[in-house]
């Protein structure tokens, strides 16, 4: 940087010098000067005031881009790139006007700490021997000043000689500076307020003052500025007013002058511009006020009020349940869940684990309402925890279990890590799907897990290979099944067998939540191509969609709240399983709900080929073919979304076929998952032993 500021010093220390020689006062040289960079660097001005109108042109789509996808940080950031590129916008621009003015300020410092070299052209051999003469410290800052001050008072004359400075040298020298005005409206530019005091002290305060006019004007007429927060607005403000305030009470007077000089033209700048370049012209304003509005309804969105009974209500819970977990000793086996609905994944291992051993179960989950608590009532060996997802965070870095069993993955990449406490518990992953293992989830999604319950041949090859590949320990590999698809199968068994021909087709929509998923992309299309041909449509949105886009379901139930709910309905009951073996067909994307679908009531699935969820983008080092881009074919059809307006008869196709999709999907289920009607037993039965074998040792 420094080297920089040397080179950068050069040809500004021309410009000031010729200003000086021009108006014969350092002051006013120095105010020229910083005009004359203003003039000099319009052009740039003129750039950036065009770049920030585009910003504020496409805030209106960025800012209802945030509020469509709030939470979704990676369809945010996608949506953004797109804009810019389409703007040619360059984000980056923003820092140049800040850039610059700090080189300036730098150089202009510089200049004024070191005139002898700059304005005079005096060596620095020379002006060290004037220093020393004088006693004056050459490893400060303003010791130049003082050798002119030292001539200006005559302490440095021609009279006494100086040690290494010829006779002819010293005169020249003294000659130079004699003629040098520093005195500008009664103050001397080489003074330092915090050294003079006296009147010197307004300084300061005119240069803080300078600063907040020119950052007050900014707030109202500057194109981008206008439209930051009040964060952003009043803490440039007060940065930029302590920084004059600084360099108004501790650094000499020039310095000063020139802050405020520069502080006063930027106001006259920025309307200049404002007049040359309208933003008016280019920005709607009152589309921006109506996607502020939307940003912020969407941010407000599921917030609880500190006020609210319920929120302290929970505060005081969690503080409680969270005391009682970490002073309970001997906790052999903890269960973690993210919300009610997940219990449904460990409901049938539970009940295993209660009917064959003494165990008391503790059982964390993030949800207030989750009904742990009710079921926990008649089961007294179930301990349940109310700990909201920051707290999980610290406790799960401190707990002491001897196994500790989730459905969540990303153990130890994210906020959910191993204990730093005991570092051989047991971390077993329960599926709470049947898909593949390297497709929707993140790379490393299981690496530090010990055990993984395996749901079927599929995702036990997925994890030998992905072992294999990444080198990692051996995990252990438990052919487990998927009890809850089990259930679903008897459940839908028996709907079948009650079922009566003749009854209204009954179509379930229920997509994932990744990016450009059915709800996001293409719901609407789907809904006007079926709504109204005698089909009861009922939408089930992922539970993650749920608690992350909680905005734009609200969004989507409002647009849909006229219709009748007979015919069309929002199921958001995540604990209650009745449509997925009630419905006649499902409509999905990527979801695993699909496999649950077709196997528990043996009829197909309409696919639509939405972008597809790939979380690993290494996926295909693993391979093998995922087993949900296989079942697309086994299971149903796919469709394009560019084909959705003839969805009513892909619908109808699907419906007259059944028969052939029944046989066909009973077929591919015998092989598809482990151990049916017993995987709880399977699971229960491996966790004992390993509980047994720890105890042990």
């Amino acid at each position: 940087m420094d080297t920089v500021i040397y080179y950068l010093c050069f040809p500004l220390a021309y410009l000031m010098k010729g200003l000086w020689l021009l108006v014969g006062n350092y002051g006013a040289a120095i105010v020229l000067f910083t005009l004359a960079s203003k003039i000099i660097l319009f052009p740039v001005s003129a750039w950036i005031q065009k770049n920030s109108i585009l910003m504020v042109k496409i805030q209106p789509e960025i800012n209802f881009l945030k509020a469509n996808y709030s939470g979704n940080l990676d369809a945010i950031a996608d949506g953004q790139s797109k804009l810019y590129k389409r703007e040619h916008y360059h984000p980056m621009l923003s820092l140049i006007p800040l850039a610059i003015q700090i080189l300036l300020l730098l150089a202009v410092v510089y200049i004024i700490y070191n005139p002898m070299g700059y304005l005079f052209g005096v060596s620095n051999s020379t002006v060290n021997a004037l220093a020393n003469h004088i006693g004056a410290d050459t490893g400060e800052s303003g010791f130049q000043l003082a050798v002119i001050q030292a001539i200006k008072d005559g302490t440095i004359n021609a009279a006494t000689p100086v040690e290494g400075i010829s006779a002819a040298e010293l005169a020249d020298v003294i000659s130079k500076v004699s003629s040098f005005e520093l005195s500008f409206w009664g103050m001397n530019l080489c003074s330092v307020p915090s050294k003079v005091l006296g009147w010197y002290l307004l300084l300061p305060v005119v240069a803080g003052f300078s600063s907040w006019i020119m950052c007050f004007t900014q707030n109202l007429s500057n194109v981008i500025q206008h439209e930051q927060g009040k964060l952003n607005k009043y803490g440039i403000m007060a940065v930029s007013v302590l920084l004059s305030l600084y360099l108004g009470f501790f650094v000499p007077a020039g310095i000063a002058v020139y802050w405020i000089a520069s502080n006063l033209l930027s106001i006259a700048q920025m309307y200049i511009l404002n007049a040359i370049i309208n933003p008016k012209k280019y920005v709607d304003y009152e589309m921006l006020e109506k996607s502020r509005k939307a940003l912020a309804d969407s941010k407000a969105f599921g917030k609880m009020d500190k006020k609210d009974p319920l929120y302290k209500q929970m505060k005081a819970r969690q503080r409680q349940d969270y005391k009682k977990f970490m002073h309970i000793v001997n906790k052999h086996i903890v269960f973690y869940s993210e919300k009610s609905g997940f219990y449904k994944y460990y409901k049938d291992l539970i009940a295993e684990l209660l009917k064959r051993s003494n165990l008391v179960i503790h059982y964390v989950t993030n949800d207030f309402n989750d009904v742990i608590f009710d079921i926990a009532k008649d089961e007294p060996r179930i301990k349940p925890y109310y700990i909201g997802l920051k707290k999980t965070a610290l406790l799960m870095m401190l707990v002491e279990t001897d196994i500790f069993v989730m459905t969540t993955p990303d153990l130890d990449k994210y906020y959910l890590k191993r204990s730093f406490i005991k570092k051989d518990i047991e971390y077993i992953y329960a599926p709470h799907d049947t898909m593949s293992a390297h497709l929707g989830f993140n790379d490393g999604a299981f690496d530090s897990f010990d055990t993984m319950f395996c749901v079927g041949q599929h995702f036990e090859d997925e994890m030998r290979a992905i072992v294999a590949l990444k080198k990692l320990p051996e995990k252990n590999l438990v052919e487990f099944g998927f009890p809850l698809l089990d259930n679903l199968v008897e459940a839908g068994r028996k709907e079948n067998e009650n079922r009566t021909e003749g009854k209204v087709k009954e179509i379930l929509i229920a997509p994932s939540w990744q990016e450009d998923n059915i709800l996001d992309s293409c719901i609407d299309e789907i809904i006007s191509g079926l709504y109204g041909k005698d089909y009861k449509i009922s939408v089930r949105p992922h539970p993650e969609y749920v608690k992350r886009y909680g905005y734009q379901l609200s969004k989507l139930l409002e647009r849909y709240a006229d219709y009748d709910k007979e015919m069309l309905s929002f199921e958001l009951d995540f604990s209650n399983n009745k449509s997925i073996y009630s419905s006649d067909l499902l409509i999905t994307d990527w979801s695993g709900i699909a496999a649950e679908f077709c196997f528990a009531t043996e009829r197909p699935a309409l696919f639509v080929n939405t972008k597809p969820k790939i979380s690993n983008p290494e996926w295909e080092k693993v391979g093998i073919t995922p087993v949900e881009m296989k079942l697309r074919k086994e299971l149903g059809v796919d469709v394009e979304k560019q084909d959705l307006g003839n969805i009513g008869e892909t619908v109808k196709e699907l419906f007259e076929n059944q028969g052939e999709y029944k046989t066909k999907i009973h077929k591919y289920y015998e092989s598809f998952t482990f151990n049916h009607g017993n995987a709880a037993e399977i699971g229960a039965k491996y966790i004992l032993k390993s509980l047994s074998q720890k105890r042990k040792n």
